[in-house]
């Protein structure tokens, strides 16, 4: 009897105490030599592959491992590095490889955007003319290191060359084939290497497929694949897409490779009503992503198997393999060290490890029946079922809100050209105000006295009074380069999430839920699993102590509802829209405590709308109302005097500017620096007249800029937008910065704009 497969799609870099993000921070500041280092990250990588080794599961992800991020890999495996890295040919080395992720003295980053509709962010490719060679065989490089060190025949992962492509820059679009073709050789390469060292299946990643295609780009993929299917017949392609239902289903089936991977947790049951609908070729396997990939609740056994059940109904068993939905990239690693949750809470979560456990358990009910099974069944169906009916997630005051929404005033008092009026008399702001986006350097002596505090080595009073002292010496700072609005610095804050979670009922905190959100930036997602509501306020004490420290307005700092949401892991027995909607509500609370207390502005972000942006067209437009009137109804309730700001992330702004203009926010901000001219661009398009600053200079990299930048920077901005409205800041927080580069590079900022503001003065006198 042919037996159904189990396989796992990626698995989670960064090690389950982080062990990974520490080998990388240790050689960055060299604190560890380069031949430790890799022996290090061999060790974590190889550990990884073993636990799935040991756990069952049949076709283990090898190359998923990254050292950054895995389209900067694909990237460097072609030789496609920026031209003002120097690079000669060749191999790239390891220094040139993390310089393109983290800039230099003399050379910009390259940019950095959301994965998709995930926290995760990838490195931008700059194709700009360049031509792609073959420089390393990354997959057989990981392939035979598993099958040498552990004996583990694995499975390739690749980044297909239509998404590849789709994601990079640096071409004009009726290029796109054209640029695509030139990788094509190169993959068949890859693969023809692959199948000599005797591979038997490869996953191709081509999540692309799971966005909005015109009918005549899935041609592309025919020819694509075509070629591929003909350099390496013997290797058995899995065509991998994930994070929704695919378009043009009947051609994507029909494609010339072995094997279709499907979203069926987050495809909104239209992979499965296809199926349904189509069938499935009997010479394809189909790979059925069943396990949700990117949350944390346990599988509902129950469920899961009745889904399998219904595809092998379509689809013989042996041609079933059973996965994730997506990489486990997007998970912690491990429930087993959350030793302190509360039991009801943790019997009903499954990190990475808990999830393959889940797929070898579907497998077997597969294969044997459901009837060996039964008993994992009812385990999970009881966990879930325990959490569902605890009194966190049944807070009637909560849900009669939720019910009477229609009650609460969603609208501004007044259009902001009369709230604008008000607020310039009320603040006296000079032309081309400058600020900060909110948290000033959270030294290692910060962290290190909240630790403390955490741990009970040091009392309340004690903690706060060391809060209060580098508030104090912040605010000092901040007087002495000559800002014109302030902010706290926010060094009672972990994380921009994690802090309001932490004062909110219904939220919950890991200590080891880590997961990465960009290059050895992992962050710890809160877990949403009750009814959220207000309980005290949460910054009020720390911005008014601020505020009473000088005369110059100093900035309440939130976190906005949807970033809130997209920024957790919410739980998934009530609509994402109801948890949105009560997070906004708590948050309107602390908004008017701030204005009540004397608080005039308050930045509300939301750098995660756009990465919440579903992937098909036709669902954005409800995604952004509901975005939309979250966030006006956690802000309209101030006065017209109270200056709302927000801050957000750049990427395709000009597809979403009409839900930008619909937050009516009195100044927004948005993260720019990596990708300044073609966001300038967009304004050029696109009317934007409410107030707006584009981060003027990158704070992902440790260099300090240079004035000629900034004046270039805020010159082409002035170009498409109106000076009165225009503020100038750093394009995000400043928390990862160490102090000494953040108190040089506001210097350079504020000369900027004073040198801009008598340029201006100058040309408005001869104009007279």
């Amino acid at each position: 009897m042919s037996k159904v497969k189990s396989s796992n799609l990626g698995y989670p870099r960064i090690g389950e105490k982080r062990e990974w993000k520490k080998a990388l921070e240790q050689f960055w500041t060299g604190k560890l030599e380069k031949a430790e280092f890799l022996d290090q990250i061999e060790e974590i990588r190889l550990k990884h592959l073993q636990k799935q080794n040991d756990q069952g599961i049949d076709l283990i992800p090898v190359g998923d491992f990254s050292l950054y991020d895995h389209v900067l890999d694909t990237a460097v495996m072609f030789g496609i590095v920026p031209k003002r890295f120097e690079y000669a040919g060749g191999k790239v080395s390891l220094e040139t490889y993390f310089d393109i992720a983290r800039g230099t003295t003399g050379a910009v980053a390259s940019e950095m955007t959301k994965w998709f509709n995930t926290n995760y962010h990838y490195i931008v490719p700059e194709l700009d003319g360049a031509v792609p060679t073959l420089v390393e065989n990354r997959p057989l490089q990981f392939y035979k290191e598993a099958k040498q060190k552990l004996g583990i025949n694995g499975k390739p992962v690749i980044l297909g060359p239509v998404t590849f492509v789709k994601l990079s820059k640096g071409y004009k679009e009726n290029d796109f084939k054209a640029v695509v073709d030139q990788f094509v050789p190169l993959y068949a390469n890859i693969l023809r290497e692959l199948q000599e060292e005797g591979v038997e299946w490869v996953q191709i990643d081509e999540p692309i497929l799971s966005t909005t295609l015109l009918k005549e780009e899935i041609s592309l993929f025919n020819d694509v694949y075509q070629t591929l299917n003909e350099a390496a017949p013997n290797v058995k392609v899995i065509l991998q897409t994930y994070f929704d239902s695919i378009e043009h289903y009947e051609d994507v089936i029909s494609l010339p490779v072995q094997g279709i991977g499907l979203d069926f947790a987050h495809d909104r049951g239209q992979n499965l009503a296809a199926l349904k609908k189509h069938g499935f070729p009997e010479d394809k396997v189909l790979a059925a992503g069943v396990i949700d990939g990117r949350n944390i609740w346990r599988a509902n056994l129950d469920e899961k198997y009745a889904i399998l059940a219904e595809i092998s109904e379509i689809v013989s068993k042996n041609q079933l393999i059973v996965q994730p939905s997506s990489s486990l990239l997007h998970v912690p690693v491990t429930v087993k060290s959350e030793e302190t949750l509360d039991g009801v809470l943790k019997g009903a979560l499954s990190f990475a490890d808990e999830k393959l456990h889940e797929l070898v358990i579907l497998t077997k009910g597969l294969q044997d029946g459901k009837e060996a099974i039964e008993k994992e069944i009812e385990v999970s169906t009881n966990a879930i079922q325990t959490l569902n009916e605890s009194s966190i997630r049944n807070n009637t005051q909560v849900q009669e809100a939720i019910q009477n929404l229609h009650t609460y005033k969603a609208e501004r008092e007044a259009i902001f050209n009369v709230r604008q009026g008000i607020q310039e008399e009320a603040f006296q702001l000079p032309l081309l105000p400058t600020t900060t986006i909110g948290s000033f350097p959270q030294t290692q002596e910060v962290r290190k006295q909240r630790l403390k505090w955490r741990k009970g080595e040091i009392t309340d009073a004690a903690y706060e009074e060391y809060i209060k002292a580098e508030i104090k010496k912040w605010i000092e700072i901040q007087e002495e380069i000559g800002l014109d609005v302030f902010v706290h610095g926010e060094f009672e804050r972990t994380d921009m999430v994690e802090f309001f979670g932490e004062k909110l009922a219904g939220f919950q905190f890991t200590k080891f839920g880590w997961v990465q959100s960009y290059g050895s930036r992992c962050v710890k997602p809160p877990l949403i699993y009750g009814d959220v509501s207000y309980k005290k306020s949460m910054t009020v004490e720390e911005t008014v102590y601020a505020q009473s420290l000088t005369d110059k307005p100093v900035k309440g700092m939130l976190t906005g509802p949807i970033t809130i949401l997209n920024w957790s892991f919410v739980r998934d027995d009530i609509s994402r829209n109801d948890v949105t909607n009560q997070i906004a509500l708590a948050l309107r609370k602390e908004v008017e405590a701030l204005e009540e207390n004397g608080i005039r502005m308050i930045q509300v972000d939301e750098p995660a709308i756009r990465e919440g942006l579903p992937l098909k067209h036709e669902n954005r437009e409800s995604y952004l109302n509901a975005a939309v009137y979250a966030f006006k109804l956690a802000t309209t309730s101030v006065q017209n005097d109270t200056q709302i700001h927000t801050h957000m992330c750049y990427s395709d702004f000009k597809n979403i500017i009409d839900a930008i203009k619909a937050l009516d926010a009195d100044v927004i901000s948005i993260e720019t620096s990596r990708s300044h001219g073609e966001l300038i661009y967009a304004f050029e398009e696109n009317t934007y007249d409410q107030g707006i600053g584009l981060g003027v200079y990158d704070i992902h990299s440790p260099r300090v800029p240079k004035i000629e930048e900034l004046t270039r920077n805020i010159d082409r901005a002035l170009q498409v937008l109106d000076p009165k409205l225009f503020w100038i800041n750093p394009d995000c927080g400043l928390k990862t910065r160490g102090i000494n580069e953040t108190v040089a590079a506001l210097k350079v900022m504020i000369e900027a704009a004073e040198q801009t503001r008598e340029k201006l003065n100058a040309e408005q006198t001869v104009n007279i």
